[in-house]
């Protein structure tokens, strides 16, 4: 369209790892995590590495992207398939009872962390998606901001960090059906934000997170 530009889309690739095997490195995982913005539910973050000498032409073909570019049909076939090709993975799960106790951003951090440790095998180094590297961790590694669209290893964390979360809440939505968890995944969408001010928080709730924390009291919950 004339002038308009349009935005093309980064597709990830295996550059970034594929430079770290020739530097000596062998175990290189990429991690990412998903659930910062929700009002309700954990945080969890994946670790995923893949190995120098495994073949990802299929993989590469069917297009691993960010999570959140993909419908959810199509993530859990390609988590599938990431779980098939991959070396080494894991989840780390940080509940929302520890979110607001520590905060959402140190609850993200421990969830990579826990997601790296879980790990059954040990990664060299450690690509990250971010600003922030895992803190006093003893592996090299290196945060990358929008390393989810850019780094392969990265990108297929983001993808099952996402259908795992998305698991979790379907679950707790035969637990609390009443605040459609299934449908919005703990995001604050109208409906979402509806059911709240109507019936109020659930134990899922995060309790320092506005909206939530404001109707604490107005419906007599202890934070």
């Amino acid at each position: 369209m004339e002038g308009r530009k349009v935005k093309k889309m980064v597709t990830p690739d295996f550059y970034r790892e594929e430079k770290l095997f020739k530097k000596g490195y062998e175990n290189v995982a990429g991690i990412d995590e998903v659930g910062r913005g929700p009002l309700a539910g954990p945080v969890v973050a994946a670790a995923i590495i893949f190995s120098k000498s495994k073949l990802l032409n299929k993989l590469l073909e069917v297009g691993i992207r960010d999570s959140k570019l993909l419908s959810a049909k199509k993530r859990e076939y390609l988590a599938e398939l990431i779980l098939e090709k991959c070396h080494s993975w894991s989840v780390g799960i940080v509940s929302e009872e520890v979110i607001d106790r520590i905060n959402i951003l140190e609850a993200s951090l421990l969830a990579m962390r826990k997601a790296v440790e879980n790990l059954e095998t040990k990664p060299d180094f450690l690509l990250i998606d971010g600003k922030q590297t895992i803190k006093n961790y003893p592996v090299s590694q290196i945060a990358i901001p929008k390393a989810d669209q850019s780094v392969f290893s990265v990108s297929a964390a983001s993808i099952l960090a996402k259908v795992t979360r998305d698991k979790i809440l379907i679950d707790l939505d035969k637990k609390y059906p009443e605040y459609g968890f299934a449908q919005h995944k703990g995001y604050g969408t109208k409906f979402h934000l509806e059911v709240l001010n109507k019936i109020g928080p659930c134990k899922i709730h995060r309790k320092t997170f506005s909206p939530v924390e404001k109707l604490l009291s107005q419906f007599n919950l202890a934070r």
